[in-house]
C-alpha cells in the first residue's frame, strides 16, 4: 500500500491517479470537506479513506506501507496561527518520518519554495543542504517547511534516521488540474483564466519592488504533470536521498503567463493592474526560479513542459471542458 496525505489535494489526486494506473493499492489521508474537493478522487477511488485525525490509529495497526507521499500540509501564505502551522506542517511530518524509518517505507514529501524568502535573482536558488542555514522565509507557511526540512537534516546528521529511504521536494509555482477548491492559493493560470472567462480583463498585482515593472514578476511555473513525474521516478528509484527543487528552472513573468492563457482561450490580451494587498508586502516572491542541477545530476532526465504548452492543455483539456477533473 500507498499512503498520500493530502491526497484529495490538485498534486496528491493527480499522484493518485498515476499511482491507481499502475495498479498500486492506496490510502488518502485528507478531509474532503464541504467545497466539492471529493470530486478529485471520483474518477479514481482509494482503497482507503483516512480523515487526518485518524491516521494515528490507522498507523498503530501496521499496514504493509511500502511509502508514504507526505503532501497534507496548511498552505496557506497569509496563514497567521504559527501554533496550528508548526502541529501541522512539522509536528505531523516529523511522527510520519520516525514512522517510515521504523516501518522501512520510502518517505517522500513535499516541501516548497517558500523557503527562499526574499532571494530574487538566480544563484539564490540552490537546493544544497549546506545552504539551508542561510536561507530566510518571509511567511509563517515557508518557514514551517523549512524548520522541517532543517530538522530532517539534524536528526540524520545525529544518526537518528538509520536506514530511512527519504526524499523531499521544493516545490515552485504548481498548476493543473483538480486546484479548483484552494481559492485564493489556487494557481496564477487557474485565477486568470476565471478572469477572462467572466469577461473581464486579467488582474496582476502592481510591483512592490521599484526595479521591477508591473508584470514582470518572474515565477517557475510548473505543471502538475512534471511534478507526478518526479514523484514516481523518486518512488522507482529509491537509492535517491536528498532535497530537490522541483520546478522547470526557467523564470516567466507573469505577463507572460497572462498571454498564455489569453491565447489558450482565444480572447484577446487584456491586463489591468491593481494594488497588492498589504499583507502581502514584504511577503511576494518577485522572481523565483528553481536551480535544477542536482536533481539532473541524480539522474531525473524528463524534459519539462513548457508554460505556453501547458497552458493550452490546461485551459483547452479541462479548464473548458465540461468536466474539468482528473
Amino acid at each position: 500500500m500507498i499512503i498520500i496525505t493530502g491526497g484529495a489535494g490538485c498534486i496528491g489526486s493527480c499522484l493518485h491517479q498515476a499511482l491507481q494506473a499502475r495498479g498500486e493499492q492506496t490510502a488518502i489521508v485528507d478531509s474532503l470537506g464541504n467545497g466539492g474537493k471529493w470530486h478529485n478522487l471520483c474518477k479514481h477511488v482509494p482503497d482507503f479513506l483516512i480523515a487526518p485525525g485518524e491516521l494515528d490509529a490507522f498507523l498503530d495497526s501496521r499496514p504493509d506501507v511500502t511509502a508514504v507521499f507526505h503532501l497534507g500540509a496548511i498552505n496557506d501564505t497569509t496563514a497567521a496561527d504559527g501554533d496550528r502551522v508548526w502541529r501541522t506542517n512539522v509536528d505531523l511530518s516529523l511522527r510520519l518520518l520516525e514512522w517510515c524509518a521504523r516501518e522501512e517505507a520510502r518517505f517522500i514529501y513535499a516541501s516548497s519554495a517558500a523557503t527562499y524568502g526574499a532571494a530574487d535573482r538566480p544563484g539564490m536558488f540552490s537546493d544544497d543542504p549546506a545552504h539551508l542555514a542561510t536561507l530566510r522565509p518571509t511567511s509563517l507557511y515557508g518557514w514551517s517547511k523549512h524548520a522541517f526540512d532543517c530538522l530532517l537534516q539534524r536528526r540524520l546528521a545525529q544518526g537518528d534516521l538509520q536506514g530511512l529511504s527519504w526524499a523531499g521536494l521544493k516545490l515552485f509555482n504548481v498548476y493543473g488540474p483538480n486546484e479548483y477548491h484552494k481559492g485564493a492559493m489556487a494557481s496564477l493560470v487557474y485565477a486568470k483564466y476565471a478572469e477572462i472567462r467572466a469577461g473581464g480583463p486579467a488582474r496582476l498585482f502592481r510591483s512592490d519592488r521599484p526595479e521591477v515593472a508591473d508584470g514582470h514578476q518572474a515565477r517557475d511555473f510548473i505543471w502538475v504533470g512534471d511534478v507526478v513525474s518526479v514523484m514516481l521516478w523518486l518512488l522507482d528509484h529509491q537509492h535517491v536521498h536528498g532535497l530537490f527543487n522541483c520546478g522547470t528552472g526557467v523564470a516567466r513573468t507573469c505577463l507572460e503567463l497572462v498571454d498564455a492563457v489569453c491565447d489558450a482561450a482565444g480572447v484577446a490580451r487584456r491586463v489591468e493592474f491593481i494594488d497588492m494587498p498589504a499583507a502581502l508586502h514584504g511577503q511576494y516572491q518577485s522572481y523565483t526560479c528553481a536551480d535544477m542541477t542536482r536533481l539532473r545530476t541524480a539522474g531525473y532526465a524528463q524534459p519539462f513542459t513548457p508554460l505556453a504548452q501547458g497552458v493550452k492543455h490546461y485551459v483547452r483539456d479541462y479548464l473548458a471542458a465540461a468536466d474539468p477533473y482528473l
